[in-house]
């Protein structure tokens, strides 16, 4: 194992404490950190990242369970348009992207370049919610479910394509469109971020060649980070974190931008 491999798993230690700091957020770095850090190729490090995050969702969904605060019924109804959106994403849709997307005289837009600057792009939204002040979310009749299965869609393949839990769409959609409460939306949106994830992983495991023991590791590390995470949340403002965090984003926002486009 050499220092690259070693610093890598370290940051799949800290973006679990992340997790565990702030109940979410924190994997929208996993693909970062498989791109530039240990150099994956962007449809690589977005399915790994699938894999790393539904597993430590589900360890998530343990833990909200256990405190009564997850709807399974609503999960599950959610996640059904979602993940079939994932996984036809990831199966169908990324596979079959051609490499080179668009040529404008010397430029050319390649495939990875084009999923960066989206999950960049993503990533300023996610910056941005994390950032702004704003009211708390009120709960709302919710609405018949056949929006929600477009708006599901819709999430799904942003998920998809990214890489990304989305967790930070799941909540506020659950809140307002779903009628629950705040607390709750979180824990629930984790068994949407799960099974999302991880069956769209499976939709990778059919086109790329996986390093298991590599994918394995790294998740551990990451779900020992949410362990301590949530230790430490108890002495850590949340608030105050979140928004530094979402600074923190906002700056990786732009340095994918400066690496892709630049």
């Amino acid at each position: 194992m050499d220092i690259t491999q070693i610093l890598g798993y370290i940051g799949a230690l800290l973006i679990g404490v992340i997790l565990g700091l702030m109940g979410g957020g924190g994997s929208i770095l996993t693909v970062p950190l498989l791109v530039y850090f240990l150099g994956l190729d962007a449809v690589m490090a977005t399915g790994y990242s699938l894999f790393v995050i539904g597993s430590s969702a589900l360890f998530g969904v343990i833990q909200k369970h256990r405190k009564g605060l997850v709807d399974f019924k609503i999960g599950l109804a959610f996640s059904f348009p979602s993940f079939v959106a994932v996984y036809s994403c990831r199966r169908y849709i990324v596979p079959n992207m051609p490499s080179d997307i668009l040529k404008i005289g010397e430029f050319i837009l390649t495939k990875d370049m084009a999923i960066m600057v989206f999950f960049a792009l993503v990533m300023f939204m996610a910056a941005f919610s994390m950032i702004k002040k704003r009211k708390e979310l009120q709960t709302k009749t919710p609405q018949p479910y056949y929006k929600t299965f477009i708006q599901g869609v819709i999430i799904g393949l942003v998920t998809g394509l990214i890489g990304a839990g989305g967790g930070f769409l799941y909540v506020p959609a659950l809140v307002i469109w779903a009628g629950l409460p705040m607390k709750k939306a979180v824990g629930t949106s984790l068994v949407i971020v799960a099974i999302n994830s991880l069956i769209g992983f499976l939709g990778d495991v059919q086109t790329i060649s996986v390093d298991w023991p590599f994918i394995l590791t790294f998740s551990a590390f990451t779900i020992l980070g949410i362990l301590l995470g949530g230790y430490l949340s108890k002495f850590i403002s949340n608030k105050k974190l979140k928004k530094s965090f979402g600074y923190l984003i906002l700056l990786m926002a732009v340095y994918i931008l400066y690496k892709e486009i630049l």
